[in-house]
């Protein structure tokens, strides 16, 4: 059953560009569709935002936000944005389309793939990520649903910054378990994303494509949550006897629970890839699981990649931009019966005929001309050279006009970015058509930064025509607390308008943090301040046996510790040892004294001197029942 019928937005055209053709897919967050940029004759990918998502403003504010800053992030193996914009309730982005499939079909179809194969995927979404951390950007939620196989073999990253991963993980059973299978521990346990929760997230792709599972399973999201926490992932090779253990070593890396053990980033990883490739033979490269679905059209001798030839995905009809529009013509002129045998027509018949029929093309071709013959269309001139574009002016008749220059981020260098009037426009045979010539993407040079305050830094940036990307930080001797160590790309690199720069800032000096346990606020506020920590007194205090009333408790972070200059120290103090009542145990015997005192929260002590040697009733007790004590503290019992 077609399911794109019964959605309403197919067939319709939003912001009067773009005409939604067919339904391809339904997330979370949002539904993508196939559509045609009517202005740029373009198929492309329209990923519409849920209306119910799209209330909240803050959320659009951040899809939008995140939206332009991928948009700038152009490289062959991502998903390239071309615009973002609403139409009513709904909020769309227009991205580049991808006619294929998603590693996810790859692995329902096929079950395991050969390494080779696994490796030819996983290194261009490698190469993306790389280009995406370098340049400031988390994806926060790859998984095989967002690496898209062309069918030409291209592979692309998709879904750049629009979800946060750590998000998802209240949607529904089935979204979850395919979401939470590619989380890292810290984005678990901490909410935090670093590139190392993307090489976290690969090293898991690449368990799923040697051996056909997820490496952790379970029969709800908090199983699987668990075991990210407190187990590793297993080796693939415990699933599949004989795989390589270079293969063992690269998936362990990448999924180390530590963040510190991993590659820092996704170009560490790259190269981390490819050594292990080159270390690998031919027989352990085309391996076959015993996962593996052979199907029938595979080549048991083919040592290319083994990708999926079989999938039934979207195909367009190939649209040959130069061809020329198919033109019906009916024609209104016939020719007049032959006379009948044996009768000629009078010579002034056959002039007369002639005269009205000269007399009737001349008419039609004057209307046509009129209405028709003195207009032509516009030629589509978008990707073709100046000198492709003026050869087919001249050939429609028409003259070429004010030739401009403007930069483009998406349109090849010394190609027409647009026209003017547009492609399939009315015009009249030798008229003017201009058109633009895109220049390449504009670009700018990173300023020098080191040193400057990050607000600065981050105003600079903007003023040259940049971004300001991710912000780490790092401990410094010399660079003050606050003020920019570094850029990537460094200073001085030429890269395109609007690219995101990544700072690493400085956290100050290390300072190692003092013991102020058992101090009073006084002492304890003056010796952090000294060593140029802040203090702050944690709103409630704590019982203690103990420190006395006012005495410091505990301190968060722990003494022995790291801090940078600045940093804040939240101490705890002590409201004295708790007081309860004692209860009155004289008469009693000894077991039943002391089981009562203990069962109080006392400690007890016996003072049997020498007449009580052999007793075993209390006479006295050193804190009368009735009265209170701290909690923890020792009554002594006489005996008799």
């Amino acid at each position: 059953m077609d399911t794109t019928l019964q959605d309403p937005l197919v067939g319709q055209v939003l912001d009067g560009r773009y005409r939604i053709d067919a339904r391809i897919a339904v997330g979370g967050m949002a539904t993508v569709y196939r559509a045609v940029d009517t202005r740029l004759d373009r198929v492309l990918a329209l990923k519409v935002m849920h209306p119910t998502l799209a209330v909240d403003a803050s959320f659009v504010e951040r899809f939008i936000r995140e939206a332009k800053s991928v948009a700038r992030l152009a490289h062959p193996n991502v998903v390239q944005v071309f615009d973002q914009g609403t139409d009513g309730p709904y909020v769309y982005l227009a991205m580049e389309y991808v006619a294929g499939c998603t590693l996810r079909d790859v692995l329902r179809e096929r079950g395991a793939l050969q390494p080779r194969a696994a490796l030819d995927i996983l290194e261009p979404v490698l190469a993306a990520l790389g280009a995406a951390h370098r340049a400031g950007f988390v994806h926060r939620d790859m998984k095989p649903e967002n690496v898209l196989i062309g069918d030409d073999g291209r592979v692309k990253v998709a879904d750049f910054g629009l979800v946060r991963a750590v998000d998802t993980v209240t949607n529904t059973t089935g979204t979850v378990l395919g979401t939470v299978s590619y989380l890292a521990p810290e984005q678990i346990e901490e909410g935090t994303a670093d590139p190392r929760v993307d090489v976290y997230a690969c090293g898991v792709m690449l368990y799923e494509m040697l051996t056909g599972d997820k490496p952790h399973d379970g029969d709800s999201p908090a199983v699987i949550l668990y075991k990210h926490l407190h187990e590793d992932v297993p080796p693939p090779s415990a699933a599949v006897p004989g795989l390589a253990y270079e293969l063992d070593e690269l998936v362990a890396s990448a999924t180390a629970r530590n963040p510190d053990l991993r590659p820092y980033d996704a170009v560490a990883l790259l190269a981390q890839t490819r050594r292990s490739r080159e270390e690998l033979g031919a027989d352990q490269l085309d391996a076959l699981p015993p996962q593996a679905v052979v199907l029938e059209h595979d080549n048991a001798d083919d040592r290319t990649s083994v990708i999926p030839r079989s999938l039934t995905v979207p195909r367009l009809l190939p649209v040959d931009e130069d061809a020329e529009p198919e033109v019906l013509r009916t024609s209104r002129l016939e020719t007049p019966p032959p006379p009948p045998p044996g009768r000629r027509l009078p010579r002034r018949g056959v002039v007369s005929i002639v005269v009205a029929l000269l007399l009737v093309l001349g008419v039609g071709a004057g209307v046509w001309y009129i209405n028709s013959g003195q207009f032509t269309k516009v030629p589509p001139l978008l990707t073709k050279t100046e000198a492709q574009a003026r050869d087919q002016l001249e050939e429609a008749g028409l003259k070429v006009g004010e030739v401009s220059h403007a930069h483009s981020d998406t349109v090849k260098r010394g190609t027409i970015i647009g026209s003017n009037p547009g492609p399939g426009a009315r015009i009249r045979v030798n008229d003017s058509v201009s058109f633009t010539i895109s220049d390449g993407p504009e670009t700018v040079r990173v300023p020098a930064l080191a040193g400057r305050k990050l607000e600065e830094a981050r105003d600079q940036l903007r003023r040259d025509g940049l971004e300001p990307g991710m912000v780490t930080r790092e401990f410094s001797e010399e660079v003050p607390r606050g003020s920019v160590i570094s850029a990537r790309p460094a200073d001085g690199t030429q890269v395109r308008a609007g690219t995101a720069v990544a700072l690493v800032v400085s956290k100050g000096a290390r300072i190692d943090i003092p013991d102020v346990t058992g101090d009073d606020e006084a002492d304890a506020r003056a010796e952090l301040e000294d060593a140029g920590l802040k203090v702050k007194i944690a709103t409630e205090r704590v019982n203690s046996a103990e420190y006395d009333k006012g005495q410091v408790v505990r301190q968060t972070p722990k003494p022995g510790g790291r801090a940078a200059e600045g940093d804040t120290v939240t101490l705890t103090l002590s409201k004295g040892p708790e007081m309860i009542e004692v209860p009155d145990v004289v008469g009693d015997s000894v077991d039943d004294a002391r089981r009562k005192l203990e069962g109080a929260g006392f400690q007890v002590d016996e003072d049997r001197g020498l007449l009580g040697l052999f007793g075993d009733e209390v006479k006295s007790q050193s804190v009368e029942g009735g009265e209170s004590a701290p909690k923890g503290s020792t009554v002594t019992i006489k005996i008799r």
